[in-house]
């Protein structure tokens, strides 16, 4: 018994002592997977050593390069984006409920993209545009409806999560209002998936979530300190106010503009800060790691979602549901214990 309890001491000493390796490990681990497994693609190292070196059969580089490649591509960004958005607004809250998915800013965004598609047709930038202002408008909405002399983290929760059984109820009529056609291309999008992700349609929305992701680190410091509570940080010269709502744009924007491009994946905002922090053996948030978790997070359900079913590829909105439904019940539990 003794052994056990010092050799479980140890992993979990090494885990918190190098977490960011272990998940750069892991997701390496993934990429090579995600590249290179399946039939008629890579079936030894000669192989892979041949795509790598450009000198495999057409077919297989245009599979590997174009569509896996954008697709893997767009999973670590998107889930990059994702976790940094659900460490923003956990730290804001302080509360581990405290994500986009809970709040509803990513079904804002998927309201943004509905009505422009439903007014403009399925055009990328019109997409993109409609996410971001309909995610600030839902996020707008939750700002005032809970502001009680001040914002309240629980009344944060509460407010976000009735304003997003609104939004889903109209997102729902407005899918039957339009026509058959744009409904049942809102309703595939809307399952939030991976699907036909190509690098022309990524590279643009990496680039403007690169930019939100370098405003987030850049306030990070303020975000530490307001963990500290409003008072505290005002004391250390801090703009609060300020602050709070220079980093729920950044937090909003990242979800809506990921939203536009995959549509709305929920849990990976609620659980990869947590799982980060967990790692860490912290008690604040990071934002690189929650990044680094986001990403691999994404990633693990999209190459479930590929392989889980012979024949078909799942969206992979429905892989993070299910799981992190699970993930959900465990946290109102253990935060219904405190």
């Amino acid at each position: 018994m003794k052994v056990y309890r010092t050799h479980t001491l140890t992993i979990t000493n090494f885990v918190s002592h190098y977490p960011k390796q272990i998940i750069c490990f892991f997701t390496l681990a993934l990429v090579i997977a995600t590249l290179f497994f399946g039939q008629h693609i890579a079936e030894n190292v000669q192989d892979i050593w041949r795509l790598l070196t450009g000198q495999a059969d057409p077919y297989q580089s245009i599979v590997v390069w174009q569509w896996r490649a954008s697709r893997l591509f767009a999973a670590l960004v998107i889930g990059a984006a994702l976790g940094i958005s659900g460490a923003v607004f956990q730290s804001l809250v302080r509360n581990p409920l405290g994500s986009p998915d809970i709040t509803g800013f990513n079904v804002g965004a998927f309201t943004g993209v509905l009505l422009s598609i439903a007014l403009f047709g399925n055009l990328y930038w019109f997409s993109v545009l409609g996410a971001i202002l309909g995610g600030l408008f839902s996020a707008l909405l939750v700002y005032i409806f809970a502001y009680r002399n001040g914002h309240s983290g629980f009344r944060l929760i509460i407010v976000g999560i009735a304003i997003s059984a609104t939004l889903s109820a109209f997102n729902q009529w407005l899918i039957l209002s339009v026509s058959l056609e744009t409904a049942m291309t809102a309703a595939l999008w809307g399952a939030g998936t991976l699907n036909g992700i190509t690098w022309v349609r990524i590279l643009p929305a990496a680039v403007i979530i690169a930019v939100f992701i370098l405003c987030a680190f850049l306030l990070n410091t303020r975000m530490k300190l307001l963990e500290m509570g409003d008072d505290t940080a005002a004391a250390l010269g801090v703009s609060v106010n300020k602050t709070r709502l220079t980093l729920m744009f950044v937090g909003v924007a990242l979800t809506a503009v990921a939203t536009a491009i995959t549509g709305p994946i929920a849990f990976i905002a609620l659980s990869a800060p947590q799982i980060a922090k967990r790692l860490e053996n912290s008690a604040s948030i990071s934002l690189g790691s929650s990044a680094l978790v986001g990403g691999l997070l994404l990633l693990s359900a999209d190459f479930i979602a590929q392989h889980s079913w012979e024949g078909s590829t799942l969206p992979v909105g429905l892989i993070t549901v299910s799981l992190g439904g699970i993930y959900l019940v465990f946290l109102i539990i253990r935060e219904g214990r405190k």
